[in-house]
């Protein structure tokens, strides 16, 4: 209890590892607080009374951590998925009280998608996506092009009927877009927060999803309200593939266009390169929120199935702590690291076991409404959906920079060996990947962590226990996953170069970014970097700075300070007159109104100053 209180404390208080743990959560709304509040006692609880002690005392000391607590044990409750949304619109379904039937046009059918995504959002504690909406949609605008047809038959001249039906039906498909992203952006999950929401398209090359995409881009470019701010939710990406949207011959190509000057702008879409996809996956998809990549795999038909398939939860290894504690010993560190793979397992393997314990009533519109495709009976178990290695169960990892630099020094990207070694360390966990997929039949997938607080929190307690080390735990962070160190400033072909290798093995979860200039005057220069990725890796994001100041106008990049983001022209500050947009995880956050990361780094950085003046170093 005494734990608890400190909590609760913590959260009244508004201590910032508590309330500034998710970016897209506004901590001051009581909708957040009570979520925070129902998270602090459900974590508390599962700490205590729920995970195994020794998975307990690890996550507690950070030699792991045990993602979503707020949410699971204490609830049997699933991660990410992909909603099987064409398979709902078709067939129907059951929402609250009501029994919702097929669409007969557009814009019922994206309505329908709202609802089902807050009912998913609030029924899972993971990002959910809404794969290949084009050409999900296209049937639909295909419904409404035969209304306009039959009503202009008595109205219109016969030679200009297609005219007529074309642009009425493009309108709808507008206003339809519109609202999806509008009515997204307003939403309210149970967890106060809007739904973390991805939406894949690109492929479809008839006349309607065509439209679709266009429309899809083209109110993201519009902006949101007369200020015209960037759109936060739904994430967009935005597929490749040669013969379809690559090249100037390819039908889609003045899609691609599109999507660069809203990538240029907005910083959405990413891209998902087609063909480099299917070689690392198995089979095309989009990632399970912002970038949870399911294997192939196939139903008892021997087809293809990716819609209404789920990840189950994530546990995450303190990489660069294995290395700190063998001192430069490299055979300690592969036997430490089998070690802690032990915890790893002790702790997914408890996620499968509580979730044992769902029923379908549970969650309805997951179990029983089709989101994941197949519809259980309320005495059916809910197992029957994860097992054959339909869902996957995620096994984290987070810092190969810090640990390389060990054992090879904070430059050690252009060395070989040093890479080597790096690639190692995925190959080691992926043996065990193996080995528990095999024992769970659930599919254990290598993931690359988002860790938006954890590589604070981490390289925080490693600080406590190790003290300030150069170029590891005095950065005040941990390098995210396998990304090249941030500090230094290299090209997007040469970071693409580095990183390509990494989802070979940790295929489970991945994103690749470039950070860029402004760029939207200039999109031939993003251009070359989408050509120049698309056989080297998969999932690529944008990072450009696209902020606004509405006091000067200013847009370009602000300046980051420990209160905030501050407009370099004017010194404004004040959110409810700037639009600042930063990547957080895979997604775009809004954080102006709390101290930022790097402003929490840079009042880091001078407290370690402050220590070594004292000589307390």
């Amino acid at each position: 209890m005494l734990e608890l209180e400190k909590s609760l404390s913590n959260l009244i208080n508004k201590d910032p590892t508590v309330i500034n743990e998710n970016a897209n959560k506004d901590s001051e709304t009581y909708t957040t607080m009570r979520d925070l509040t129902a998270g602090v006692v459900s974590k508390s609880y599962a700490i205590e009374h729920l995970l195994p002690k020794h998975v307990a005392d690890a996550h507690l000391s950070g030699d792991i951590h045990f993602h979503d607590l707020d949410y699971h044990p204490f609830q049997p409750l699933t991660n990410c998925c992909l909603i099987d949304i064409e398979g709902m619109l078709k067939n129907g379904f059951d929402i609250g009280n009501a029994q919702v039937d097929s669409p007969k046009s557009i814009q019922t059918a994206t309505a329908q998608i709202v609802q089902i995504i807050a009912n998913v959002s609030s029924s899972q504690y993971g990002g959910c996506t809404v794969d290949r909406i084009d050409e999900v949609l296209s049937q639909y605008a295909a419904k409404n092009a035969e209304k306009h047809r039959k009503i202009g038959a008595q109205f219109v001249y016969k030679e200009q009927l297609d005219t007529y039906v074309r642009m009425q039906t493009e309108k709808d498909i507008k206003d339809a877009m519109q609202s999806l992203e509008y009515e997204i952006n307003t939403l309210y999950t149970s967890n106060g927060q809007t739904p973390f929401v991805t939406l894949g398209f690109g492929l479809g090359t008839d006349t309607y999803s065509r439209m679709i995409q266009k429309a899809i881009l083209n109110t993201r470019i519009q902006g949101l309200g007369h200020h015209h701010v960037t759109a936060i939710f739904p994430k967009l990406v935005f597929s490749i593939k040669k013969g379809t949207n690559f090249s100037h011959s390819d039908p889609n190509y003045d899609i691609k266009q599109l999507a660069l000057e809203c990538s240029t702008k907005r910083m959405y879409p990413d891209i998902l390169n087609y063909d480099k996809t299917v070689e690392i996956l198995g089979d095309f998809k989009a990632p399970m929120g912002c970038r949870s990549f399911l294997p192939a795999w196939r139903n008892e038909n021997g087809e293809y199935e990716n819609s209404g398939r789920m990840n189950l939860g994530v546990v995450t290894l303190n990489i660069p702590r294995i290395a700190i504690e063998t001192e430069g010993n490299l055979a300690t560190f592969w036997l430490l690291l089998d070690e802690r793979m032990s915890l790893i397992h002790d702790a997914l393997s408890y996620r499968i076991k509580r979730l044992q314990e769902a029923t379908p009533n549970n969650a309805p519109i997951l179990y029983k409404s089709g989101a994941f495709h197949k519809r259980l009976n309320e005495q059916d178990e809910v197992m029957s959906l994860f097992k054959r290695q339909r869902a996957t169960i995620s096994i984290g990892y987070i810092g190969l920079y810090e640990a390389a630099t060990v054992f090879y020094g904070p430059n050690w990207e252009t060395n070989p060996e040093a890479k080597t070694f790096t690639l190692d360390i995925l190959r080691r966990m992926k043996d065990f990947q193996y080995q528990w997929t095999k024992q769970y039949d659930v599919f254990f997938s290598l993931y690359s962590t988002p860790s938006e607080s954890l590589t604070d929190r981490f390289c925080r307690l490693d600080r406590e226990r190790f003290g300030l080390i150069p170029n590891i735990t005095d950065k005040g962070y941990y390098q995210n996953s396998f990304h090249y160190d941030v500090r230094k400033v290299v090209s997007p072909f040469e970071k693409l170069d580095f990183e390509k290798d990494y989802p070979y093995l940790a295929s489970g979860g991945y994103i690749h970014y470039c950070e860029y200039p402004k760029l939207t005057h200039n999109t031939k220069a993003l251009e070359a970097v989408w050509d120049y990725a698309y056989d080297k890796v998969s999932y690529l994001g944008t990072n450009t700075p696209i902020d606004k100041c509405y006091e000067c106008g200013f847009e370009g990049e602000f300046d980051t300070t420990v209160k905030g983001y501050t407009c370099p022209q004017c010194g404004n500050h004040n959110p409810e007159t700037v639009d600042v947009v930063k990547r957080t995880c895979g997604y775009l956050g809004n954080p102006v109104q709390r101290p930022t990361i790097e402003g929490r780094q840079k009042e880091i950085t001078a407290r370690v100053k402050h220590m070594k003046d004292k000589g307390s170093c």
